[in-house]
């Protein structure tokens, strides 16, 4: 054989073991598995990770029952990664296996999620079956940055007279519900879900160490009064994990996110409550040896909720101005966020409270001393605040409810005066007689919620002094006729209302010519005048 011929010979030889290389690696698999150390509590420490990143998903397979069940790496130390347990840590012991997955936490979205319960991971808990929900969203996701986001401008109705009129919340917006427990602030959350049927608004309701049984029946009134629709519900319950709490947050977020991102729509997200999503974090942290900070809670628990809420936005209407940004697809949506904070003895000072009222755009205080006095809902107009305020308002509901703050506010001053039995003049005592009328009438039934043109009307005729010749106990029977009537035979006026957002001359004098009305009939003898 020549030099020539043997060059040859060995280059096809090293082609040839180039080529097999090539394919065996096509057809190598390399997979990092590493081995839990010990399980406690819903948290797993692990061996042998040493390429894992922070908050990746892991799969840890049960080397017994072959039960897989996700993990998240939280805690990334020398040796060891501290891991919080998404599932069923029972089954879990030393020396289980654990594979990487190369991917963060994600739950499935989309309009198959509609009408389903379903936990933190996106897995439902109706019994109905698997989700076909193709796309996977972040579940711990960046917030949309203020180039991409616009002003809050349109209003989020929640048919409750009290809070539409004085405490208004915008799409977009991030508004506390805050009071102890059993003032009304789950109710509050219901009606403003329930007032959302036929508003094109995606609803989401993430129920948060609450119980089983509350959540299935949350669940089936909503079905009653056919908003489980357009409403998803995403519960940890009280019997899970603590990671499952902490997590279904942000999960029910992400949820809301596909349609805001995807689909340009509306969103109402309502986490119910963060108080008990801090209290299973802080359970985690102290399990992780996380340092304890004020009342136990770890150093970054405002952390825990600024990088929730912050994701609460009301997306550029301009298509060129969400250009660039990888995860918004359509113009023009927004999330809205009700996060609901339970009180101790009303201590809206304690750690908690203070720190979600400082990242939220406004509170609602709903106060037990109002709620045992029959005043429902029992919004405490004092501390309450919208920061969006009359921005969230039409002009209609504006144009009435500044001067329905005004009398409320100053009749709660004259109240605690004449609570010291002092002889009142005459226009003093029409002032609480006012104030009465108004607090009356500013009561509402649970799962009632009101359309805003009926808010509208009956709250111009309390503070035009329609009311100021009508018993107290009366007004609601009132209300009912008055609302029937105004359907029946002047619904001209309501649809005017609606249609131009204001109230015009010619509008206000057709409502005043039917509250003038009316009054003949509800009452005995000839239509009243009203005075202002």
């Amino acid at each position: 054989m020549t030099t020539t011929e043997s060059a040859l010979r060995a280059s096809e030889i090293k082609k040839a073991l180039l080529e097999q290389i090539d394919r065996y690696e096509d057809k190598l698999q390399v997979e990092e598995v590493g081995e839990v150390l010990e399980v406690k509590d819903g948290v797993a420490r692990i061996w042998g990770l040493s390429s894992c990143v922070a908050n990746e998903m892991l799969e840890i397979t049960s080397n017994d029952t072959g039960t897989t069940v996700i993990g998240l790496a939280s805690n990334l130390e020398e040796d060891n990664i501290g891991a919080v347990i998404l599932g069923d840590y029972l089954v879990l012991k030393e020396g289980d296996a654990v594979r990487r997955t190369g991917r963060v936490l994600s739950v499935p979205a989309g309009p198959a999620c509609l009408g389903r319960v379903v936990d933190a991971l996106g897995v439902p808990r109706d019994g109905r079956g698997p989700i076909d929900a193709k796309t996977l969203m972040k579940v711990d996701r960046k917030a949309p940055g203020i180039v991409y986001r616009q002003s809050v401008d349109q209003p989020m109705q929640t048919g409750l007279k009290a809070i539409d009129a004085m405490i208004p919340i915008g799409r977009g917006q991030r508004e506390l519900i805050i009071g102890d427990r059993g003032t009304g602030k789950t109710a509050v959350a219901l009606d403003a879900i329930i007032n959302q049927k036929g508003q094109d608004v995606i609803c989401v309701y993430c129920a948060i160490g609450q119980k089983g049984s509350t959540v299935a029946g949350i669940a089936e009134k909503l079905r009653e009064e056919g908003a489980l629709d357009y409403t998803v519900i995403v519960a940890a319950n009280a019997s899970d994990p603590a990671p499952m709490q902490f997590m279904s947050p942000y999960g029910a977020c992400a949820i809301g996110e596909y349609f805001m991102y995807h689909e340009g729509k509306d969103v109402l997200v309502i986490y119910d409550d963060l108080s008990k999503q801090a209290d299973a974090y802080r359970e985690a942290s102290l399990i992780l040896r996380r340092p304890p900070g004020r009342e136990a809670y770890p150093g970054d628990v405002f952390y825990l909720h600024s990088r929730l809420l912050e994701r609460a936005a009301k997306i550029s209407d301009d298509p060129k101005a969400i250009e660039g940004h990888p995860d918004i697809h359509k113009a023009g949506g927004s999330l809205t966020a009700l996060p609901i904070i339970q009180t101790q003895a009303g201590d809206v000072s304690a750690y908690i409270p203070t720190n979600v009222i400082s990242i939220t755009d406004g509170q609602i205080f709903l106060e037990t001393d109002l709620f045992y006095s029959g005043v429902r809902p029992a919004v405490n107009v004092g501390i309450s605040v919208s920061r969006v305020g009359g921005n969230a308002q039409i002009k209609a509901m504006k144009g009435v409810a500044g001067r329905l703050r005004l009398d409320l506010a100053q009749f709660r001053e004259l109240e605690a005066f004449a609570a010291f039995g002092t002889e009142l003049d005459a226009a003093t005592q029409g002032q609480l007689d006012r104030g009465v009328r108004i607090v009356e009438i500013l009561k509402q039934g649970q799962y009632q919620p009101m359309p805003v043109q009926e808010q509208v009307m009956v709250i111009f005729a309390a503070t035009q002094g329609y009311l100021d010749d009508l018993e107290v106990p009366s007004i609601k029977g009132w209300e009912k006729g008055f609302l029937e009537y105004m359907r029946a035979q002047e619904a001209a006026v309501g649809a005017a209302i609606v249609g131009e957002g204001k109230i015009s001359d010619e509008t206000e004098a057709a409502l005043r010519k039917a509250l003038d009305f009316y009054a003949g009939i509800f009452g005995s003898g000839e239509p009243k005048t009203a005075t202002a």
